[in-house]
């Protein structure tokens, strides 16, 4: 009897499985067709949608949205962000509803240009900081370093590399990248979706902030009407100034896909520079669509400092308006170079 109980049992656990494993699945009559090669397709196109009826049912109506923004069958890409998005289609017939997924990404239409470098000055730079963030602020430095019991916010006199003013963060806290507006330092920390808030003056802290959808805090800039702030991702977020909220983000793509570990940020001229951790180049980004148009090649300069056993890559840029120069270092580099910047 026990044996037979047991047999019923299984018996009755299959039979509720491939029941279950069938219920409520339908098989999808329609699929999105698109012009994306491989899914990919540039700014320069159109991007075309149209929906494969696999039992030809009389559809009613098709509503296409991306990201869950409604678009049309056809969509200039022209002033379009780039990345990847989700193409979804209702489509509806007899008084029922199908819906149908796509991915296509939206890249650039152009490579990047490669640049190159002038080294106009070095100046002295402290080797023992494990720089996150460099800017300069009436044609004083101000720097953010890294590492866990080491991390700090600092004033420096670029020319000298005497430190002006210091504050050290608590040792729970691993700086990130600063950014300078309306006479507030604004600092992030790595992991702990905290930022913090300065007088630019005194370095009292006057508040801090919450991270939203970025998990982490890597890099930040500003162009006086936002606060554009990098993850370590693809992503840059866009900030409300005063609230601090991400509103937005780009995503960093060229005309061959996704650059991610975006890092140390810097505004200049209408375009954002941006440090991609452990490489040794700089991204020029467009910040309205997030497109790579150059690419600057900075990988002697490390060959270029003391070379020791906590030497770290290159991280650190910086527009000095005073100068209209690029300042650039490293983690533990002993040098801050004013450079100029040339098309290769």
């Amino acid at each position: 009897m026990r044996f037979f109980n047991q047999l019923n049992i299984i018996f009755l656990s299959t039979f509720l499985v491939s029941c279950g494993s069938n219920s409520g699945q339908k098989k999808n009559d329609f699929s999105i067709k698109t012009n994306a090669e491989k899914g990919n397709i540039t700014i320069s196109n159109t991007l075309k949608l149209s929906l494969e009826n696999k039992k030809n049912h009389t559809i009613d109506s098709v509503v296409y949205t991306l990201n869950g923004k409604r678009i049309n069958e056809t969509l200039s890409l022209n002033n379009h962000k780039l990345g990847k998005y989700t193409i979804e289609a209702n489509a509806y017939y007899n008084n029922e509803k199908q819906t149908a997924n796509t991915n296509v990404t939206i890249l650039n239409n152009e490579a990047p240009k490669i640049y190159t470098f002038n080294i106009i000055n070095e100046y002295p730079h402290d080797i023992t900081s494990y720089t996150q963030g460099i800017e300069f602020f009436n044609d004083t430095l101000y720097e953010s370093t890294g590492q866990y019991k080491e991390s700090k916010l600092r004033k420096v006199d670029y020319k000298t590399g005497e430190i002006i003013k210091n504050i050290n963060l608590a040792d729970e806290y691993f700086g990130e990248g600063l950014t300078i507006l309306n006479n507030k330092v604004y600092q992030l920390t790595w992991q702990k979706g905290t930022g913090f808030v300065y007088d630019v003056n005194t370095f009292d802290k006057l508040s801090s902030f919450k991270y939203g959808n970025s998990k982490e805090g890597w890099g930040l800039c500003n162009n006086e009407n936002n606060i554009y702030k990098s993850d370590g991702t693809e992503k840059i977020w866009i900030l409300n100034p005063e609230t601090l909220v991400e509103e937005n983000y780009i995503q960093i793509f060229t005309n061959k896909g996704k650059i991610g570990r975006i890092n140390e940020l810097e505004w200049i001229n209408d375009q954002i520079y941006a440090n991609i951790y452990q490489k040794n180049g700089v991204a020029i980004i467009n910040p309205k669509n997030g497109a790579v148009v150059g690419v600057i090649d900075f990988s002697s300069l490390k060959e270029k400092v003391t070379q020791h056993e906590k030497l770290d890559v290159l991280n650190g840029i910086a527009y000095n308006s005073k100068t209209k120069t690029i300042f650039v270092t490293g983690k533990r580099w002993d040098k801050l170079f004013e450079v100029e910047v040339v098309e290769k």
